[in-house]
């Protein structure tokens, strides 16, 4: 007569027990394992726990789903701790073709979901309007309104302050109290929030000098978000009585508030922006680093690519000490029904690991795309199980990307061998031309490509990921397209093509041998003389600043760029150290980049020879004998005054030489 008691506080938290329950037991034919080793009283470490899942055309997933099917997601974030949802009602209600219902409704079908389930409904509704204007911002409290009245039940309207919306603090104010006043009439418990993205330091002082003389009851709390002022400073400027909640970007993985540290540029062509991207150490990281200033998250998502890092952010909203490791074995034991000695952990955390430094060196990814083929023999049932498909799917798009680069890189440096032998400039052009673009008339590795397509085709059937433009319609090619990417070049075939057609337009075959000397020995400068690439891993020797926010991927063409792969990587300021130089020679400097490059030598100003500003022209600078006396130099760059200017918009360095005279 044994009794399993699942105990709640209240309604909500009995969810919480079951979700425990089924977490922790072990489901088999006619039989449920629960170890009393699993009994636990528990009670969570923060009030906010929410994510994401705007029903909006931007989604990678979600705009294609049924009510039936938000219903299940939202119901399994709860069994792992999420306690809300934030749904995106005003934005981005252009048709699309993968939607089954209309926006409205759906937002009205949200909001019963989570009074259902006893769970806190957010809205993130950015004013675009300019609220300067008195007509425009009325028109935006009425639509607020409209909305207000409609909705059967809603906890929390958060308002971005910037990304999108620009109006000052002094409009912005009036506006979040008018519509406070509005919400209260029909939601007597909901709250206003707002963020301070893209605030500069006048906006961001305003904002916190009236929030802190005036102390206004209409105000719940703020939002830290991508653009936002330091979390920490926030929580400490902001008067005890309002909350502070986190707005984590757990989706992407470059361009965006937390980029996947030092990540090769080949994943970064090809899966882009939203893949599947399970991270659990990375993003456990950041949340110890930052939660402890708020009062929990409602993270940032925009698609179901992101799922594990969903379920590890809710755990550790409840329990921040909980283990990595043990997260990752309930996810496995509630979605997938595998036991331990599967290790499913363990081979998600070896996907994660594939992401770390020059893809050329990790031959872990072969090791890791092996695990899963053997656990997907093991596991034929779970081929239809997305949560499944897209983890086995992402062990073979690694290790075709792999395999990919090394061979379109060993092409690439047959094509500059080719252009060291002496002959004419055009016969020397059309046979490297012809070696690169091997890459497309002799392609390698067909089979694991026509699995990841197959992949891909289940997982719009299974859960409407669109992974495609073209065949899923996807909203963007930044919006989790890996199929559409999946052959991007991964040496510079397109640019070698282009820079070869202008070459041809040259008067006379020494201007073009010249310019072919100059191609050839890009990255190959020859004896003591260095290159690097400066955010590219595996040619990057030199280059100290290799932080995750020092790193910058281009996203230019709808990231179909025929540019230098090179010119696709930046930093705005990196440093540099060389050793073992010779004390009794002078050297040169060249950068190619965008804008500015105020260089430092040693910490002294150096100024340029020739300073041209537009991408993949050369910036020199002369380095005398007195830097190099003691064999090594430091080198620096001043930070350009470029405060106006949007951050896609700034100085950038992308290659750096340094070239013995």
């Amino acid at each position: 007569n044994k009794i399993l008691w699942l105990i709640g506080n209240d309604e909500r938290g009995l969810l919480y027990a079951a979700g425990s329950f089924l977490r922790n037991a072990q489901f088999a034919s006619k039989r449920i394992v629960f170890g009393k080793h699993n009994e636990e009283a528990s009670a969570p470490a923060y009030s906010i726990r929410g994510h994401q899942l705007g029903y909006r055309n931007t989604n990678n997933t979600c705009d294609s789903w049924t009510v039936a099917q938000y219903e299940k997601y939202i119901r399994e974030l709860v069994i792992f701790g999420c306690n809300g949802i934030e749904n995106i009602p005003f934005e981005d209600k252009a048709p699309s073709p993968v939607v089954k219902f209309t926006w409205e409704a759906m937002n009205d079908e949200l909001s019963k979901i989570c009074e259902k389930y006893a769970l806190d409904y957010w809205v993130w509704t950015p004013a675009t309007v300019d609220l300067s204007d008195p007509e425009k911002f009325e028109v935006e409290v009425q639509k607020h309104k409209t909305f207000y009245e409609r909705c059967p039940h809603l906890s929390g309207v958060f308002v971005p302050g910037g990304d999108p919306g620009h109006n000052h603090p002094s409009y912005l104010i009036p506006f979040l109290k008018a519509i406070s006043l509005e919400l209260k009439k029909h939601h007597h418990e909901a709250g206003v929030w707002v963020s301070l993205q893209g605030f500069n330091h006048e906006q961001t002082d305003y904002f916190f000098d009236h929030i802190t003389k005036n102390q206004p009851d209409w105000l719940t709390g703020v939002v830290s978000g991508p653009g936002s002022p330091d979390m920490a400073v926030t929580r400490f400027r902001l008067p005890k009585k309002y909350k502070h909640r986190h707005y984590p970007d757990i989706t992407h993985t470059v361009r965006c508030q937390y980029p996947t540290p030092q990540w090769d540029q080949a994943f970064a062509l090809t899966l882009g922006r939203e893949p599947c991207n399970p991270q659990p150490v990375f993003y456990a990281e950041i949340h110890r680093q930052t939660e402890p200033f708020t009062d929990g998250s409602v993270t940032y998502s925009d698609g179901v690519h992101d799922d594990v890092n969903k379920v590890l952010w809710s755990c550790l909203d409840w329990n921040p000490e909980r283990d990595i490791h043990q997260i990752l074995e309930e996810y496995s034991r509630f979605f997938f029904g595998t036991t331990e000695a599967d290790h499913i952990s363990d081979a998600i955390l070896a996907l994660e690991r594939n992401w770390q430094g020059a893809i050329e060196d990790n031959g872990s990814i072969e090791t890791t795309f092996s695990y899963w083929q053997n656990l997907e023999q093991k596991y034929p049932e779970l081929d239809n199980n997305w949560r499944w498909v897209q983890l086995v799917m992402r062990s073979y798009y690694d290790n075709y990307t792999r395999k990919r680069k090394l061979y379109e890189n060993s092409l690439e440096k047959e094509a500059m061998q080719i252009l060291e032998i002496e002959g004419k400039a055009e016969d020397l052009m059309n046979r490297a031309l012809e070696m690169v673009y091997k890459a497309e008339t002799e392609p390698r590795n067909g089979e694991i490509k026509k699995n990841i397509e197959e992949y891909c085709e289940k997982l719009y059937q299974q859960i409407g990921l669109q992974t495609s433009v073209k065949k899923y319609n996807a909203s963007g090619p930044e919006r989790g397209c890996v199929l559409d990417f999946i052959d991007y070049p991964l040496n510079n075939r397109w640019w070698l093509e282009d820079e070869f057609n202008k070459i041809r337009q040259m008067q006379t075959e020494q201007e073009k041998q010249a310019r072919l000397e100059i191609i050839r020995t890009w990255d190959n400068p020859g004896e003591g003389s260095f290159y690097d690439n400066v955010s590219d891993v595996s040619q990057s020797p030199h280059v100290q600043t290799q932080t995750r926010k020092s790193y910058g991927y281009a996203w230019w063409d709808q990231g179909m760029s025929r540019k230098r792969l090179s010119t696709q990587l930046n930093q705005n300021q990196p440093e540099l150290i060389y050793e073992g130089l010779d004390p009794e020679a002078t050297y040169t400097i060249r950068i190619a980049g965008e804008g500015e490059a105020l260089l430092r030598v040693d910490g002294e100003r150096v100024e340029p020879l020739v300073y041209p500003k537009n991408l993949e022209t050369f910036k020199e600078f002369h380095i005398t004998q007195k830097y190099v006396s003691d064999s090594k130099i430091t080198v620096s760059f001043d930070v350009p005054e470029e405060s106006h200017l949007n951050w896609r918009h700034k100085s950038k360095i992308c290659d750096i030489w340094l070239i013995k005279n």
